[in-house]
């Protein structure tokens, strides 16, 4: 009696070890919750490739690589800003870890409004402090945080080198999206800078893609010497088209980026977009890891670059002074 006591309890004992070594087994065998990131740009695949591929290479230099240990949903609302709310509550649904929104300040803002908790990273916006998405640049606060793609007298120095290039330049055309709250502010923000060059300014407008054309005849009526193109998403998706139609008309072009060079501009002066997202890749890292936003101070850019366009220039009839084409940092023939 005693002993078919005692093998029952040992039986019972045995049972519970093995329920444990199953359980702990399966336990192992669970796989890892992947990380998932979002990445939300307004521009259209071809234009962003370069700058998420950027990103892509950054994240597995920290570890972090797509297919393996981490998943990426890309999302494109090509130039469409309606789209901006419906792809960014997506992300939000598929529960991303972090969302990387690669556009414009009003980009931003929009897909602010969509979420306050999931952690987002911008590595364009323009003012983050002026436009509202930060508190401060050393505490943003919040669920923002990245980096900002304008720096001190930046749209100075693009009329600087449009002057050095076209000495008898008088008038230049701005053309901005009005319905993008950050081109208005940028372009007011370049009436103090054309003075001290010598410059007058005339503004243009594009609030769609059927508006551009008129807006550059507009210039030509006007008899401005080169336009000057404030990045938004509108404008960018449409970079060759607004480069078809300034070289049909012989007009120089400044852009702030070197993606438009390959589209057909003359010129571009600014950040350089693919190392703002390369860094951005550190602030998905330190998020991934457990940082919050909020204590990820936003940064400015480090390295910019000029890139000319020779092939345009002869297009429209023009010679790149030699003091100006050593400069560059690209140069397209």
């Amino acid at each position: 009696m005693m002993y078919a006591m005692r093998k029952a309890g040992f039986l019972s004992i045995l049972f519970v070890v093995v329920l444990l070594a199953v359980a702990v087994i399966a336990q192992a065998q669970q796989p890892k919750k992947v990380p998932r990131i979002g990445y939300l740009s307004s521009f259209d695949p071809a234009l962003e490739s370069t700058r998420s591929e950027a990103i892509r290479l950054a994240l597995r230099e920290r570890g972090h690589i797509e297919g393996q240990n981490i998943a990426t949903e890309y999302r494109y609302a090509e130039g469409k800003r309606d789209r901006f709310p419906e792809l960014a509550a997506e992300l939000v649904r598929l529960k991303v870890d972090v969302i990387i929104v690669s556009g414009g300040t009003s980009t931003v803002l929009r897909i602010k409004k969509v979420t306050a908790t999931v952690p987002i990273v911008f590595p364009l916006a323009s003012d983050p402090v002026r436009d509202g998405l930060v508190a401060s640049l050393a505490r943003p606060g919040g669920n923002l945080t990245g980096l900002s793609s304008v720096s001190q007298d930046l749209a100075g120095k693009r009329l600087e080198l449009l002057k050095e290039t076209i000495p008898k330049l008088i008038r230049v055309a701005v053309l901005i999206d009005p319905n993008d709250a950050s081109n208005v502010a940028i372009s007011k923000e370049i009436e103090a800078d054309a003075k001290p060059v010598g410059v007058q300014l005339y503004s243009l407008e594009a609030r769609g893609p059927d508006e551009i054309e008129s807006a550059i005849r507009s210039a030509v009526r006007a008899k401005v010497g080169a336009v000057l193109v404030i990045p938004t998403g509108l404008l960018n998706n449409h970079r060759k088209r607004i480069a078809d139609l300034a070289i049909n008309n012989r007009l120089p072009t400044m852009f702030a980026t070197g993606q438009f060079m390959d589209a057909g501009g003359l010129m571009s002066y600014g950040p350089d977009y693919a190392d703002l997202h390369r860094r951005a890749a550190t602030y998905v890292d330190k998020i991934l890891k457990g940082t919050k936003p909020a204590d990820l101070p936003v940064e400015r850019p480090m390295k910019f670059e000029l890139v000319i366009n020779l092939k345009t220039a002869k297009q429209i009839g023009l010679t790149i002074p030699p003091n100006v084409l050593v400069r560059a940092d690209r140069v397209i023939r």
